[in-house]
């Protein structure tokens, strides 16, 4: 590994933020760090944006950016908000300890941290570094580049690519999706994830009492968090193929409870992602991620106490189905969807549809200029099974002759094809971990059980 004394790092996300945090913790290295929305830097979309009644989907226990501190998130909360490690705190108030440890990063760094607001549009590979070129004209120069550009924009169901606000909102996080609303109005959620819990809160929390559907192919919708028994861990990585992995969980399921038996997988479930043959991941995706994704990514007992009194008044329908169409009609679109397992297609008139699909992973579908500039070029690629940038499992970006670029890191959720669960806080945190140790050559004390 060449020596790096200058590093670029694209997007002051979650990532991006945490890995110029760790390699400022150790070493002498200076970092730049290019965020174009400085109304994110260092909290990232879901951080960001988040609004005062939106909850973490983990407890304050395991939310710390720092693995070797496991404990710091659920510290500062209770000397700031009175939380404890058991604490759903709220998404705004991550953003402030974030915002937080950039601030105390940057005062202790002096001039090793540069923060550039603007948006990098090209990087260019010279024979011993890298040339960063912004939308201002401006370049920087380094001798490694680290992209991190979090989870982009969802994609465009093909009936609503031509529809515009307010009728249509293609990204629901910053907008105000209940403004101009009234009590008789419909509104449809194309998904029925995480965003789309968001969303409904959102709605409620603004005052609309109309009717939602949220409607998706399987028409699942994430469990809840409940208290588990101590009960000793699984100690053997289970069977990497996909039939063996749910009978190991059924299994385990009976014993423990299916909340433990798919949480103890977590020091497991990237090697096992790495260990599947192409085959056995792309079945995975194909039949079984939808019901990984409900179980694995839960939400605070009172936001699934929320969404349930939504449910029990009529005010929400949850739905599985597929979107046939969509004609615009008076006030709002009149959309056909055909429901899961049936053959007559209903319609629905709704004032406004609000595209909680989740993040766009597809690197060949993505308009932002700087991946489509890399990609073009051959410096970058999909993945195989087209679910982020291709990378190895040093971070290194693949490019299309299938070589690894030693300059060019990707750091965060579009590096999922190689480690798969990479989308969480405790994932990202020792994602940006590992490679601040790997590009500082620093040797850090492991906090024991992570």
């Amino acid at each position: 590994m060449f020596h790096v004394s200058h590093l670029v790092i694209v997007g002051g996300g979650f990532s991006g933020t945490l890995l110029a945090i760790n390699l400022l913790r150790y070493g002498t290295m200076r970092v730049t760090l290019v965020e174009r929305r400085p109304e994110r830097l260092g909290k990232g979309v879901a951080f960001g944006s988040a609004l005062p009644d939106h909850i973490l989907n983990v407890r304050a226990g395991n939310m710390s950016a720092f693995p070797d501190q496991p404990g710091h998130f659920a510290q500062w909360l209770a000397d700031t908000n009175g939380g404890s490690d058991a604490s759903f705190a709220t998404r705004a108030t991550y953003g402030h300890y974030l915002s937080a440890l950039l601030d105390k990063t940057r005062a202790e760094a002096g001039d090793r941290l540069n923060v550039i607001d603007g948006a990098a549009v090209d990087i260019r590979m010279t024979g011993d570094g890298c040339i960063v070129e912004l939308a201002s004209g401006k370049m920087l120069t380094a001798d490694a580049v680290a992209l991190a550009p979090g989870n982009l924009p969802p994609h465009d169901l093909p009936p609503f690519r031509d529809k515009a606000p307010p009728l249509y909102v293609s990204e629901p996080w910053g907008a105000d999706i209940a403004e101009g609303l009234t009590p008789s109005d419909k509104i449809l959620l194309l998904g029925t994830g995480l965003t789309a819990v968001d969303c409904a809160q959102t709605l409620d929390s603004a005052g609309f009492r109309g009717s939602i559907l949220a409607l998706s192919r399987r028409g699942l919708v994430p469990h809840s968090h409940a208290p588990a028994m101590p009960f000793p861990a699984l100690r053997e990585r289970p069977a990497a193929h996909c039939a063996g992995l749910v009978r190991t969980i059924r299994q385990r399921a009976e014993a423990v409870g299916w909340r433990r038996a798919v949480d103890e997988l977590r020091p497991f479930t990237q090697d096992i992602w790495r260990a599947a043959s192409p085959v056995e991941r792309a079945r995975f995706l194909r039949h079984a991620r939808p019901y990984w994704d409900v179980h694995r990514h839960r939400i605070a007992p009172q936001v699934a106490e929320r969404i349930a009194a939504m449910q029990a008044s009529g005010r929400l329908r949850i739905a599985a189905g597929r979107i046939i169409g969509a004609r615009d009609a008076d006030r709002g679109l009149i959309v056909q969807w055909r429901p899961r397992g049936g053959e007559q297609v209903q319609e629905i008139r709704v004032a406004r549809v609000v595209n909680c699909t989740g993040p766009l992973a597809d690197l060949g579908r993505a308009d932002d200029v700087l991946l489509r500039r890399l990609a073009d070029r051959g410096a970058i690629r999909p993945d195989a099974l087209a679910i982020g940038i291709d990378t190895n499992r040093q971070g290194h970006a693949i490019a299309r002759d299938g070589s690894a670029q030693e300059r060019l890191l990707v750091v965060g959720p579009m590096t999922r094809g190689a480690h798969w669960e990479i989308v969480a806080v405790p994932d990202i945190r020792r994602h940006s971990w590992d490679m601040a140790r790997a590009l500082t050559g620093a040797q850090w004390v492991e906090a024991e059980g992570l």
